[in-house]
Parts: structure tokens; C-alpha cells; sequence
């Protein structure tokens, strides 16, 4: 019988326990003031009396009031609907805050320092010593490999790309003429900064056009796994920082997208499209393009 359960211990590693001023701190919420241990967090359906679990969608305010857990992040409106043997962990964004403490249990595993033996990593390459270097992959000569930033088995970082710190760069991930920030996580198997689909019509047939642009990843940008980004032809192409590009997600040469846009899966942008830029009008900030 398959074990059901959240943080299956055989694939996430489990911090804690955490106690419960921990947790609301890391929720930035409030909560009544009780020695109170928490080991995991778990759905409201699931949940036992040393786990955290959420409420961000009233559909599923039943499993509120039947729930186990002994701690629930809640939002104001919902707080008195808490039963009373479960703590209220109250906070205007219960999504977030779930998030945070989610993270706090099951933190990104650290980076092991590092090149593994496997690796060719070419005599110009510059891989900073706290950086990782997996198994089988590749990194070419100029290509620059920053300070925590993590290289997954068969990657290959093409001559000349720059990956920034804390970066994770996914299993057979391929970069070229590609530049990225900090913080930028590129799921397995993603293809970024190859050519475009470019090319002219002559009376003999087609002319392929020289793809001269980079592809520019800013701070924060995530790229799902099997997902392509080609690189500029005239002019650079541009994910602004924050935005989320899906699973098997196409991106043209010369798109740019603003900041904290999000793609779904199987979305394809052809070339040169513009998509705006994060619209701030009050904190918390809101997502001005999703597609």
C-alpha cells in the first residue's frame, strides 16, 4: 500500500520541529501565545494536532471545521470558524504565508560544493568554489558560474553564459548566449538561448537569418521543465524579473515580458511580442500579465 502523505520522507528532507512562534512568525501572522511543537504541515483533510495546515479558498471551509490540525492559517473572516482545539494563525494572505511555512519545514536542499569528477569544465570557465557542478555535465569555456548557484547532471552551459548566484539549473538543461540573474531556477530539460526561427524568402528557397541577441533571464525568474526561450535575433529576448514560465512553454526571439508575468503550459509567444510590465497599484503587488 502507497503511503499517503505530505513531505513523503523518502524524497523531501523535514526540518523542526518548529515551534509555534516560529511558524507565525514565519506566516507573518498572529497567533495566540502556546508552547506548541509543530513537526510537518499537511492538507485540513489530513492534517494531525503537530502539523500546520490552510485555508485560502472558502469552498473548502467543511474540511475547516473538521479538521485535526493543530494549527490553520487562516484569513481574518475565516478566523472564528476555527475549531477550538486548533490554533488560528491569522494573516491577510493565507497562500503566502503557506508558502513561507511550507518552506521553513521543507527547506531547498543546500548546495554541495563542488565539481564532480565527471564534469568538463573547460580551463576559461569561471566556477565560483561554493557553486556545484553535477554529474556529466558540461560547462564551456568563458561561461561564468556564480557564488551558490547549482548545475544538475548533463546540463551543458554553453561558452560565454553567465549564471548568477543561488541559481539551480535543472538535469540536460541547455544554456547558450544566454545571461541570468540571481535566484533564477530552470527546471530539467529546458532549452534557452539557442537560435530563433528566423529566416528570409529568396526565389531559391529560405536564408537563414543570424540570430545576434542573447536571452536575458532577470532575479527570480523560474522556467519549467521542456520549455524553450530562443534568443534575440536583432535585439535581446527578455523574461523581466519574477515571472513563472510553465512546462513546455515556447518563447520566440525577441519577446520581452515585464516583471512577475506568468505563462501557463503549452503556451507558445512568437517573436517580438511585448507583454507589460507588473502594474503596482497597492502592496501586495498584482500580476499585470498572465497568459
Amino acid at each position: 500500500m502507497v503511503e499517503a502523505t505530505t513531505g513523503n520522507a523518502r524524497f523531501f528532507r523535514r526540518s523542526g520541529p518548529h515551534s509555534l512562534a516560529a511558524v507565525a512568525g514565519e506566516a507573518r501572522g498572529i497567533a495566540d501565545e502556546r508552547d506548541l511543537l509543530f513537526e510537518g504541515v499537511a492538507p485540513l483533510q489530513t492534517a494531525g494536532p503537530n502539523e500546520v495546515s490552510f485555508l485560502d479558498n472558502r469552498r473548502y471551509a467543511s474540511a475547516l471545521k473538521q479538521t485535526l490540525a493543530g494549527a490553520v492559517i487562516v484569513h481574518p473572516d475565516m478566523a472564528a470558524r476555527v475549531p477550538f482545539r486548533t490554533v488560528a494563525i491569522v494573516t491577510a494572505e493565507p497562500y503566502a504565508a503557506w508558502a513561507r511555512v511550507a518552506a521553513l519545514f521543507y527547506p531547498v536542499p543546500p548546495v554541495s560544493p563542488g565539481i564532480h569528477r565527471s564534469a568538463i569544465v573547460a580551463e576559461e570557465a569561471l566556477v565560483d568554489p561554493s557553486a556545484e557542478v553535477g554529474p556529466l555535465s558540461v560547462i564551456e569555456a568563458g561561461a561564468e558560474i556564480g557564488p551558490r548557484a547549482r548545475i544538475g547532471p548533463c546540463a551543458v552551459i554553453g561558452s560565454g553564459v553567465i549564471v548568477g548566484r543561488d541559481c539551480r539549473i535543472g538535469a540536460h538543461v541547455s544554456l547558450s548566449h544566454a545571461m541570468l540573474g540571481s535566484r533564477v531556477y530552470v527546471h530539467p530539460g529546458a532549452r534557452i538561448g539557442q537560435e530563433g526561427f528566423g529566416f528570409a524568402c529568396t526565389g531559391d528557397g529560405f536564408l537563414s537569418i543570424p540570430q545576434l541577441g542573447r536571452a536575458i533571464l532577470e532575479d527570480d525568474v523560474e522556467v519549467g521543465a521542456n520549455t524553450t526561450i530562443d534568443r534575440g535575433s536583432s535585439r535581446d529576448t527578455v523574461i523581466g524579473a519574477g515571472s513563472r514560465l510553465d512546462n513546455l512553454v515556447q518563447i520566440g526571439h525577441n519577446v520581452i515580458l515585464g516583471r512577475c508575468c506568468v505563462i501557463v503550459a503549452q503556451v507558445g509567444i512568437s517573436g517580438s511580442t511585448v507583454l507589460a510590465r507588473l502594474i503596482r497599484e497597492r502592496a501586495p503587488e498584482r500580476l499585470a500579465s498572465v497568459v
